[in-house]
């Protein structure tokens, strides 16, 4: 709504309230002068929202010692992603006895258009690992989480720069990935978080990403990609604490078409904020070795 239609409900508005009517009218002209004012609130809101918008895009941040955008901190998501791309009310957890700890937090969904559009074939699939999830998730196995998925998880994340490269290093599991910021090279061969290449574009650290083994998943509700998965991620800082994180999907043996997720990421501000380690391996031991123990003669 510009600022012209905006200027002209107000003016309508000043006019309802102002002009002399019939008895007969006043419904008539609160009805108006009702519906003028949720456009002139609906005004305010919009332009509001583009100033904040107009904030973030002209944003401009340190620089570095070679002269690009300063990403370098320790960053996480604050959101339900992880348990969900696509909104979700909450639901109960995976241990009854639990009550309501771990159960599924609500979440609005990151997922623009707000919903993934998987081939029909590949919907049904979705639903199997979905009703199935506590024996297929990757993330219950310890499993190194791929891209985009590193990002959302419930624990933090450290970005590095140099020149010729950005190293980002994930809490959960100990990963790590090394964005080659040179001239784009292909993968030696597919791995739990694929190839990086990356530019930048004005004030946005851009990262394409392929070759991704078929075994990560997207979330907890089983969203999922194949061996074709294609990611191109976008960084880009909107104040000094916080960075606007895009990433574009596309993968045509499971999806209709490509699809985009969107969300902020938040910098650590605590004075001594640094990742700990969560090297889970050994709390997946029992879940996938267990029944291979030797069993007792006695």
């Amino acid at each position: 709504m510009g600022g012209g239609t905006c200027r002209e409900a107000r003016n309508l508005l000043r006019i309802a309230s102002l002009q002399g009517v019939s008895r007969s009218g006043y419904e008539m002209r609160n009805g108006l002068r009702d519906s003028l004012a949720w456009m002139a609130a609906l005004c305010v809101l919009s332009l509001a929202a583009a100033s904040a918008v107009a904030q973030v895009s002209s944003y401009r941040a340190p620089r570095t010692a070679d002269g690009k955008p300063d990403l370098n901190g320790i960053w996480q998501a604050l959101n339900t992603a992880d348990w969900d791309l696509e909104g979700h009310a909450a639901a109960s957890g995976p241990v009854a006895s639990l009550g309501a700890a771990f159960a599924k937090p609500p979440g609005l969904g990151v997922v623009e258009g707000d919903e993934i559009p998987y081939l029909p074939a590949m919907a049904a699939k979705k639903k199997e690992n979905q009703a199935n999830w506590t024996k297929l998730d990757p993330e219950v196995k310890c499993y190194l989480p791929g891209v985009p998925r590193a990002t959302y998880l419930p624990y933090p994340f450290q970005i590095v720069q140099s020149q010729n490269s950005v190293l980002i290093s994930y809490e959960y599991a100990g990963a790590v990935r090394v964005i080659n910021m040179g001239a784009p090279t292909k993968a030696p061969a597919d791995s739990w978080m694929g190839w990086s290449n990356g530019h930048w574009e004005g004030e946005t650290l851009v990262v394409d990403v392929t070759s991704q083994i078929e075994d990560t998943w997207f979330d907890r509700s089983g969203n999922f990609h194949s061996d074709a998965l294609h990611v191109v991620e976008r960084y880009t800082p909107r104040s000094a604490d916080t960075l606007n994180y895009d990433a574009t999907i596309e993968d045509p043996k499971v999806f209709a078409k490509p699809w985009k997720i969107s969300m902020p990421l938040y910098r650590r501000v605590e004075k001594n904020a640094r990742l700990l380690e969560y090297k889970c391996p050994e709390f997946a031991e029992e879940l996938l070795y267990g029944p291979l123990r030797r069993k007792s003669s006695n």
